[in-house]
């Protein structure tokens, strides 16, 4: 059997990536080139700068890819960009590019749901795992609670109803002071703390989530506090957080019977969430978590889902177009 070799490439946010993946599972280059640091001053992402910059590093970081993958384009056997959700110019970017290499080496071109490559990234991870399962898909754009039924074909059972878990980490160390990006820095100051601050929590009869209520309290308590131990407020968030994403979880895993569960998305690199998520394994679930390097925004998850999409006979036009709220 003939060996499928699929270029992602991904631009959606901050990170300009392109990758070589084999068979949807084996990684041949991965090539990250991030713009953390450029937004890093103004306290989060700046739309306009950042397709800027992918402009800028496209073609050379496509061309690394290739390097390292010791491969040339005429041996692709398919082009796979995101093509939302995401922001509008930095999304245009990568796709284009895209559209460009499939028309002018006239190799199919495979749209992903960036959603879809988040779920992707457990693909490589784990060689074994296949679907159906559920996964919790937790970013800086979304919170889902998604019955993945085979590798193309997914139904969202839950999600946010206003901020993204991801977004509420930031605006979170936005308040206690410690900048962007949020996420990371918030798990490394509430490991000094103890969570020890009550929290409220939204619940809705589905599955579900709200974040703003939990975010507005922590504005609040600092505000009328700014001596407050941050790093309890921050182990207090990150623990309440925590229960309502496992409080979902376990309904649908009442709901579907499936106990097989996934994280995905760049708040799976949470480390108090990935160490509560294995505690589940006590009570019978079968817990999957991406590598670390593959839970933030990369082009070798897109690939893998391009793959995936590839083989059950996707290909798309040349007018395909970047949909910023693009849905599973």
């Amino acid at each position: 059997m003939k060996d499928i070799y699929t270029l992602g490439i991904e631009s959606s946010c901050d990170e300009t990536s392109v990758a070589i993946v084999k068979n949807g599972r084996e990684i041949m280059a991965n090539v990250i080139d991030t713009q953390i640091p450029i937004h890093e001053k103004y306290g989060g992402v700046v739309p306009e700068i950042a397709s800027r910059n992918h402009i800028e590093a496209i073609s050379r970081v496509t061309k690394k890819a290739l390097e390292e993958a010791k491969i040339s384009l005429e041996q692709i056997d398919a082009v796979t960009p995101t093509y939302g959700p995401g922001l509008v110019g930095a999304l245009l970017v990568g796709l284009s590019y895209a559209k460009a290499l499939s028309f002018a080496m006239n190799k199919p071109l495979v749209g992903v749901n960036h959603i879809q490559g988040h779920i992707a990234a457990n693909y490589i991870t784990y060689k074994e795992l296949e679907p159906p399962f559920l996964c919790v898909m937790m970013s800086g754009g979304n919170t889902q609670i998604i019955h993945v039924k085979n590798y193309t074909e997914f139904e969202v059972l839950g999600k946010t109803r206003d901020d993204a878990i991801g977004e509420a980490f930031d605006k979170v160390a936005r308040v206690v002071g410690l900048g962007y990006p949020g996420g990371p820095k918030v798990d490394k100051l509430a490991q000094e703390g103890e969570p020890t601050i009550d929290l409220p929590k939204t619940h809705f009869e589905n599955m579900d989530f709200s974040f703003s209520g939990i975010k507005t309290a922590v504005i609040n308590l600092h505000h009328k506090n700014p001596e407050i131990n941050k790093a309890d407020l921050c182990a207090s968030f990150e623990k309440t957080v925590t229960e309502i994403l496992i409080e979902n979880v376990n309904r649908a895993v009442q709901l579907t019977n499936m106990k097989t569960i996934v994280l995905a998305g760049g708040v799976s690199a949470n480390s108090y969430i990935r160490k509560a998520f294995i505690e589940l394994k006590q009570e019978g679930m079968e817990i999957f978590m991406p590598d670390l390097k593959l839970c933030t925004d990369n082009a070798a998850m897109i690939a893998s889902a391009g793959y995936y999409n590839y083989i059950n006979g996707k290909r798309d036009m040349l007018d395909l177009n970047a949909i910023p709220n693009l849905k599973l």
